[in-house]
């Protein structure tokens, strides 16, 4: 058992009962007494020399004892000791990583190749490349947005990543429909990361969101380059990652053009992956340049055992007033 005391210099008033019953007399009380007239013949007849005196009432060994424990376990209560439990490791998050995936239906496409040269299709591959993505971001709480003709809140921002990748994989092209509403997309990533920083009462945490999506806006209710513009004034840093081939048109051609813009405006970065080994390359990328801010620090938690210490004091005096009591209350029978 590991205790330490917050006041160890109260220990100097140990001696304290001591010094006063060196330094001080003895406490005098006045008594009534008998006149006698022949008090003068009583002394004479004893050979006494009548003088001024006291009776001092000595205390018996059990109550010298109580009284020696009792004030040793006063001055001990006062150090105010302290039991230190088990260290306990706190876990301090540095970054809210918001990840927005694109569930359109051209994710469907078998045009990526995996390590073993199997073809995939993008969405696949992007689950392969975030699990990996994941593993490598321990500091960080993630959050999940899906985003096809509207966007929501697949996965709210936790730091179990384990539970994260399990709402990944059950991501599916059909969830979300047909269209890409990036713009949604990115103004509903900055709303969860505002709101998220304000639960944690952490407004100056870092806050990151990557948008992953193969295709170009389509009639989102923000544009693009608007929420862009929203994120940078609150402080939000947006990658863009480009997946499949920019030879596309149409609405799944890529808008490399809308991408830069707003990377660029929030601070960030954009990326185009043509295959797997690129779209590794990318998180890859993000990963140096948002390095984890991942914290923990140490404590012991503290139990004050000073009222446990005066508990033991209030039960020594209830017990040894009883005792004494019991004594009083026998000597009485005995005499009747």
């Amino acid at each position: 058992m590991n205790i330490e005391l917050t006041y160890p210099w109260v220990l100097l008033l140990l001696p304290l009962p001591l010094l006063v019953y060196w330094l001080t007399p003895g406490y005098k009380t006045r008594r009534t007494a008998i006149k006698v007239p022949f008090f003068d013949a009583l002394v004479e007849a004893l050979d006494e020399k009548p003088e001024r005196g006291a009776s001092i009432l000595r205390p018996a060994f059990w109550q010298r004892a109580l009284l020696a424990v009792s004030w040793g376990l006063v001055v001990l209560a006062l150090t105010k000791p302290m039991q230190l439990g088990k260290p306990q490791q706190r876990q301090e998050f540095g970054r809210d990583v918001m990840v927005a995936v694109d569930l359109s239906d051209s994710m469907n496409t078998e045009d990526f190749t995996s390590d073993t040269g199997d073809k995939r299709s993008r969405l696949n591959a992007a689950k392969q490349v975030l699990a990996n993505f994941a593993e490598k971001r321990q500091g960080d709480r993630l959050g999940l947005i899906l985003f096809g003709d509207a966007a929501f809140v697949q996965a709210p921002f936790t730091a179990d990543h384990q539970a994260w990748l399990a709402l990944l994989d059950e991501a599916q092209t059909p969830m979300a429909g047909l269209s890409t509403h990036m713009g949604d997309a990115i103004g509903l990533a900055i709303k969860v990361l505002l709101e998220g920083a304000t639960q944690q009462g952490e407004a100056q945490k870092a806050k990151l969101a990557i948008v992953l999506t193969d295709g170009n806006d389509t009639d989102s209710y923000v544009a693009p380059e608007d929420a862009a513009k929203l994120a940078k004034a609150r402080g939000v840093k947006i990658h863009m990652i480009a997946m499949g081939d920019p030879k596309t048109v149409g609405e799944t051609a890529i808008d490399m053009a809308t991408m830069n813009s707003v990377a660029e405006t929030t601070g960030g970065k954009a990326f185009q992956a043509l295959n797997s080994r690129e779209l590794n390359q990318a998180y890859d990328t993000i990963n140096e340049l948002e390095p984890q801010l991942y914290q923990s620090t140490y404590y012991q938690p503290k139990l004050s055992l000073h009222p446990y210490l005066l508990m033991i004091v209030s039960c020594l005096y209830l017990v040894a007033f009883s005792l004494a009591t019991w004594q009083r209350s026998r000597k009485s029978r005995e005499a009747a």
